[in-house]
């Protein structure tokens, strides 16, 4: 169906773009390494900044922390090492540790919402999906209040968030084994209606539209499940990225938020220079993000501007390319280009617990504790 014209976005943004980050972590038996229904106790734990930038989540095992809005990437870092901190003692003191990965890595007996009415109105329509194991993500925000530039960016961000996905891929573990996917939190996923790629939209007003029948249809409760990987956010004046797991370092965290706001720079430069987003059949789209929930940059991607599956590295080089003019201008070209480095030694946060699961025979208890040290450094 046809719908409004796009329409110009009414305002340049700013040549520096702010940002901020939610991050989920996972509150784990330091024995078993099972979900523990203990995020009422950390949270109430929790004192200052850090009790007002803590959130709520969809399960018992788990906890959010928001960082503030933020201008560069040093000050984004300082407020992400002290949210996991004051986090990590608060789960400590409940006899939990805090553990940043992507999916439930052993199992999680208590699957029960939390006693607010909307989850268990979410857990009414949606039955068994809304108890599934508990699944950690990383979410980036960039500052864009124009929210017709906003749907535009996301149809420009479409061919890359693949790319972003692979980087962040940090949950091969599910039930204590290895899923062969580098990323199992994606996978659950997929099972809510709600979830995926971005539609490409012509205008805000074709975004409300659809919106609005999804709701109508049942598909949502209402505008805050537009769960889709980009979305001009429906609490702030943002384009909000959450394609990806939950980052194992914060290291890990400050570059895929430097890269996200590379991209929305880059793609608001493209709307602004009258480019066209690139029309792409949305089966395609999910077929590349599957294959990077399943390869990681341990395999290949599918490049969706020239078709085709390639090594997943060359695809990481051509984007830093590309973004290389946004990255210059907001001071971060260096810093991704060290930490890029680092990740292609290192490999994603699903190939550093494949490497200790090898090396010790499978000790899932041995991946645990390294991901517990990993949540904190820094």
């Amino acid at each position: 169906m046809k719908r409004q014209d796009v329409t110009a976005p009414a305002r340049p943004a700013p040549a520096t773009l702010t940002l901020g980050v939610e991050e989920e972590f996972l509150l784990l038996d330091p024995e078993t390494g099972e979900s523990l229904p203990v995020a009422e106790p950390v949270r109430n734990a929790l004192s200052g900044t850090a009790r007002e930038q803590s959130r709520q989540e969809f399960r018992h095992s788990m906890v959010e922390m928001v960082t503030p809005v933020c201008t560069d990437l040093a000050q984004l870092r300082t407020h992400l090492v002290a949210l996991r901190r004051a986090a990590a003692d608060a789960a400590e003191a409940a006899g939990a540790r805090l553990v940043a990965v992507g999916a439930t890595p052993v199992c999680e007996a208590h699957r029960t919402v939390p006693d607010e009415q909307r989850y268990h109105a979410m857990s009414r329509r949606f039955g068994p999906v809304a108890h599934d194991p508990a699944v950690c993500g990383c979410h980036v925000h960039v500052g864009l209040p124009d929210r017709e530039l906003a749907v535009q960016v996301c149809n420009h961000l479409r061919p890359w968030l693949p790319v972003v996905q692979a980087l962040t891929a940090n949950s091969p573990l599910h039930d204590g084994r290895d899923t062969g996917h580098a990323s199992w939190r994606s996978m659950q996923l997929e099972r809510w209606p709600s979830i995926g790629p971005t539609p490409h939209f012509e205008s805000a007003a074709d975004y409300d539209a659809t919106v609005a029948e999804l709701i109508a249809a049942g598909i949502m409760l209402d505008g805050a499940m537009v769960y889709w990987y980009a979305r001009p956010s429906a609490t702030y004046p943002t384009v909000e990225v959450r394609v990806g797991d939950v980052c194992p370092t914060v290291d890990d965290t400050v570059l895929v938020a430097g890269l996200v706001r590379a991209l929305v720079a880059t793609m608001v430069d493209h709307v602004h220079a009258g480019a066209p987003a690139p029309r792409i059949r949305d089966c395609l789209v999910a077929a590349a993000h599957w294959r990077a929930a399943h390869d990681g940059l341990d395999g290949d991607l599918i490049d969706l501007r020239r078709g085709g599956a390639r090594p997943a590295w060359d695809l990481v080089d051509e984007l830093l390319v590309t973004l290389t003019p946004a990255l210059t201008r907001h001071g971060d070209l260096d810093l991704t280009r060290r930490e890029i480095d680092r990740v292609r030694r290192e490999g994603t946060g699903a190939t550093r617990q494949r490497r200790i699961m090898a090396r010790t025979d499978g000790d899932v208890r041995a991946v645990l504790n390294h991901l517990t040290d990993q949540t904190v450094a820094g």
